[in-house]
């Protein structure tokens, strides 16, 4: 992974990871250990999913840069089906406490996207790929006559 994939990455973990933090204690101090739990296993979700998922995009980008949109689409909304699939699979569980849960679950996530978007936001990288300069005299670019 280049340099500043690894920062894109570092900006959005780091932000949802001290939301999860805060969101344990918070989750422990009103439903009690398993509420903790629920907290830390959301968050954890949360950081697995969307950093998975933008690896991928960063490698789609890079490798066929003509299906980047489309990409990026249809992974959001395979993030989505399997956080619903995860939820359901848990739904009944006794290890942790599910508001908690889904209450972090979405709390990261939106964390997580807006520490993406203001971490691309400040990015500056290139969207052209600058031709490099030949030192000579530059080509005649005008009438010929």
């Amino acid at each position: 992974m280049p340099s500043h994939d690894v920062r894109n990455l570092a900006q959005a973990a780091v932000p949802t990871a001290a939301v999860g933090v805060i969101a344990a204690v918070v989750s422990g101090v009103v439903a009690g250990g398993k509420g903790a739990v629920g907290a830390v296993v959301a968050t954890l979700v949360v950081i697995l999913f969307m950093g998975i998922g933008l690896y991928v995009l960063q490698r789609t980008a890079k490798s066929l840069p003509h299906l980047f949109q489309a990409m990026g689409l249809m992974l959001y909304a395979a993030q989505i089906l399997l956080l619903f699939i995860f939820m359901a699979a848990f739904k009944n569980t006794t290890l942790f406490h599910p508001k908690a849960f889904a209450f972090t679950l979405v709390a990261g996530t939106l964390a997580w996207i807006a520490a993406q978007t203001r971490a691309h936001m400040k990015s500056k990288i290139l969207y052209v790929e600058p031709e490099p300069t030949t030192g000579g005299k530059p080509e005649k670019s005008g009438h010929s006559s």
